[in-house]
């Protein structure tokens, strides 16, 4: 007998990337209140005119510190999706698997529901088939660009609330400040990937798609 198929609300088939996206929302907009304040605190203390919210929302400040998570988030998911081709890690569900074949690896073949760029072939599929790592990269670098121009608009009204003059692009990329919210950044999301790719050999959540079955042997490597 033919199993039939559940109908399911809108939310229930979206939930995830609907409640994250609400999360995200809520947290810039969080964000966003309390760094204005923090901004105009930082100004008053300086003897500068302090801004309005919808001006500080184009500020450096506001800018810089946005952008500064973006890049991180978006190179660690560029990384990670590019490495995890080639890089295995015993035991984890978050790796292929050691010796077996993965369909990921497999050619693209011509089905029916397969995506438009699969059946059209050619470079539109050789570029479709890169087309995750690509994405990531760009939002990678758009995001590293935003943050260098936030960073650098933040530094120069700094400098010329202290009457200090102002720095170029050129030589605030050899100062340490610019640098310093880079790799502070970059460094947490090398520690989060190495920690999910090493706990879930040992840990499980039953339910997750990134945790083995629970009942799984540890050193079974994927899910």
């Amino acid at each position: 007998m033919k199993k039939q198929k559940t109908s399911h609300s809108f939310f229930y088939r979206n939930s995830l990337t609907i409640v994250f996206t609400t999360l995200f929302l809520i947290t810039l907009g969080a964000q966003a209140i309390t760094g204005w304040h923090e901004n105009n605190d930082e100004m008053r203390d300086l003897g500068a005119n302090q801004l309005s919210f919808s001006t500080y929302l184009f500020s450096g400040h506001f800018i810089s510190a946005t952008f500064e998570n973006f890049e991180s988030e978006f190179l660690q998911m560029s990384l990670y999706v590019v490495l995890t081709i080639g890089l295995r890690q015993k035991g984890s569900a978050e790796s292929k698997k050691i010796d077996e074949p993965e369909d990921v690896d497999l050619e693209p073949k011509v089905t029916k529901g397969a995506p438009w760029p699969v059946k059209k072939g050619g470079w539109i599929l050789k570029l479709y088939s890169m087309s995750l790592s690509i994405c990531f990269a760009i939002l990678f670098l758009f995001s590293w660009a935003m943050h260098l121009y936030g960073s650098l608009k933040s530094h120069n009204a700094e400098q010329a609330a202290k009457h200090l003059p102002l720095d170029t692009i050129y030589s605030y990329l050899g100062q340490s400040e610019f640098w310093f919210e880079t790799f502070q950044n970059w460094q947490s999301e090398f520690l989060s990937v190495a920690a999910i790719v090493f706990l879930t050999i040992y840990l499980r959540q039953k339910g997750s798609p990134e945790s083995k079955p629970v009942d799984a042997p540890h050193m079974e490597t994927g899910k």
